[in-house]
């Protein structure tokens, strides 16, 4: 499984930061597929934000849920992030991740965002 990331990486303070993630190589909506965004702040470890599953169910970290949401498109085989109202310490790599059978089976590169004015 393929997963790249793709949008801004420059988003302003109190905005909304939008990714979106490419798969190729497993339909999103295969069985058993979960479907992640995790991020790593500069000089800290990872952070688990969320994750739509195969069958369109999402889930969120309870200290980002309020400002989460995940979707995704079928017919373009996309999931996408959107975290409103970004501070700088929303300034990350954030990566996009397939999770089967209780492992990761796929992670993206990674894209940087900074949340600057």
């Amino acid at each position: 499984v393929q997963l790249q990331e793709s949008g801004p990486g420059l988003v302003k303070p109190s905005q909304t930061l939008s990714l979106t993630c490419t798969v190729s190589g497993a339909s999103i909506t295969t069985n058993s597929y979960t479907w992640s965004w995790i991020r790593q702040p500069p000089g800290k470890g990872l952070e688990w934000i969320g994750a739509i599953a195969y069958s369109g169910t999402t889930y969120s970290s309870p200290s980002l849920k309020s400002r989460t949401s995940i979707s995704r498109d079928t017919s373009n085989n996309q999931f996408s992030l959107q975290l409103s109202s970004v501070t700088p310490d929303d300034t990350a790599v954030y990566y996009c991740a397939g999770y089967y059978s209780s492992t990761y089976a796929g992670w993206g590169k990674g894209t940087q965002v900074t949340v600057s004015s």
